[in-house]
């Protein structure tokens, strides 16, 4: 079974807003140790209740996976139910005076040479291999839906008028899309990207690709937040930003398992 060093780094930018409604975390589990969970939630909703919907979001995984051992449930059904508990309690605590609160959900696990992750909203996971795009999960917009009914004009024109309308998110008012993906060969050199649309919506692919893989983590993730807010120019949303790189092993661990 392959295993790898897994360098990660988060970064988080207020933007031009009045507050931060984004969450980004790394969580891992002393019940099941080599597990990596990563997760960005961009909550919505009101001055404060956007907030509340991405902290509920984060402390609700920080709770599930640090519980989780090795003999309980898959971590299919710990994603599911990340989502399920906290879309419910999302829903329990909306505030009446405010918008309906909502959040999105990406959230990641890697453990060994396996990856599997859970998605709802417009937050993105984009999964490199070398210069390659892998995977990118698709916005949960209503411009996107419109897109994959082959609605072409309408998509182009909800894009711009309706760029915030999620159709499926958690907090909202009926059950949640969650999609799943997985990959289970992993390899040396894989990149993960977990950001919220504040972050990605000034980048194309490419540029992406180029960025995680020249750079470190924590120098990739400097990178982009830079960018981003130069070319914000001023009306730039809260963005957040995971990246976690796969790299070998040192080898005073590689001769440590022979």
């Amino acid at each position: 079974m392959t295993s790898f060093k897994v360098n990660v780094c988060v970064a988080q930018h207020i933007g031009d807003r009045q507050e931060q409604q984004d969450r980004v975390a790394i969580i891992t589990s002393p019940r099941n140790p080599g597990a990596m969970l990563a997760i960005v939630a961009d909550g919505m909703g009101g001055r404060t209740g956007g907030r509340m919907a991405a902290d509920q979001v984060v402390s609700t995984a920080e709770n599930l996976f640090k519980d989780m051992t090795e003999r309980d449930s898959t971590f299919r059904d710990m994603l599911l139910h990340l989502a399920a508990e906290a879309h419910t309690v999302i829903r329990l605590t909306a505030i009446s005076s405010e918008k309906e609160p909502h959040s999105t959900l990406c959230a990641l696990i890697i453990k060994k040479n396996y990856a599997i992750w859970a998605h709802a909203g417009d937050s993105r996971l984009y999964f490199f291999r070398g210069a390659k795009l892998v995977h990118r999960t698709e916005d949960h917009t209503y411009a996107e839906q419109l897109r994959l009914e082959g609605r072409y004009e309408d998509a182009e024109i909800a894009s711009g008028r309706y760029k915030n309308i999620l159709v499926s998110a958690l907090g909202i008012n009926k059950k949640p899309k969650i999609v799943i993906g997985e990959d289970a060969a992993l390899r040396e050199g894989d990149v993960f990207l977990l950001a919220s649309d504040g972050m990605w919506a000034y980048f194309e692919d490419d540029e992406l690709a180029e960025i995680v893989q020249q750079l470190s983590p924590r120098d990739a993730s400097e990178r982009l937040v830079s960018l981003t807010r130069e070319r914000a120019e001023g009306r730039g949303d809260n963005l957040s930003v995971a990246i976690i790189k796969l790299e070998p092993q040192p080898r005073e661990a590689q001769r440590g398992r022979a």
